[in-house]
């Protein structure tokens, strides 16, 4: 009986371990914290922080975010060519490179066409995984191209 007792009581101590030991661990991960700022070039079109197109934009600061987290930036794209313009984003040139794995930029307005000279708000969302592991700073290079529509 005695025996039952200590095994039972053993069980429980290691539960409660590794219940405590997964809190905690959830804790340290919630606490995490990444900053970027991210490089954003353009083809054919021109970027912007203001609706008036009058700022260009080359970066985009995402400010502190942390596993789990998006964060909404809006800018504005402007057709400064001479053509209908099809609007599409790339990214590349993560570092580190399996910063891919967890972070994730999307937009609003992948195929848009705009006229010569017409602007459009854009949504950019930046998301961090919650299951991001191992990094504390990433980078990242955006390009917005205006390809002849």
């Amino acid at each position: 009986m005695a025996m039952q007792k200590t095994t039972v009581a053993g069980i429980g101590v290691a539960v409660a371990a590794i219940m405590l030991l997964t809190t905690v661990f959830a804790a340290l991960q919630a606490n995490q914290t990444f900053s970027n700022t991210g490089a954003l070039t353009t083809v054919n079109v021109g970027a912007f922080s203001d609706s008036g197109c009058t700022q260009a934009l080359s970066t985009v600061d995402w400010g502190t975010m942390v596993p789990g987290s998006s964060v909404n930036k809006t800018i504005y794209i402007k057709n400064t060519g001479t053509t209908m313009v099809s609007l599409n984003m790339t990214v590349n040139a993560w570092n580190p490179a399996n910063a891919a794995n967890y972070v994730a930029l999307t937009w609003n307005r992948e195929g848009t066409v705009l006229n010569v000279g017409n602007s459009v708000a854009t949504l950019l969302v930046l998301t961090v995984s919650s299951s991001v592991s191992g990094i504390t700073t990433f980078g990242f290079n955006a390009t917005i191209t205006g390809t002849q529509y």
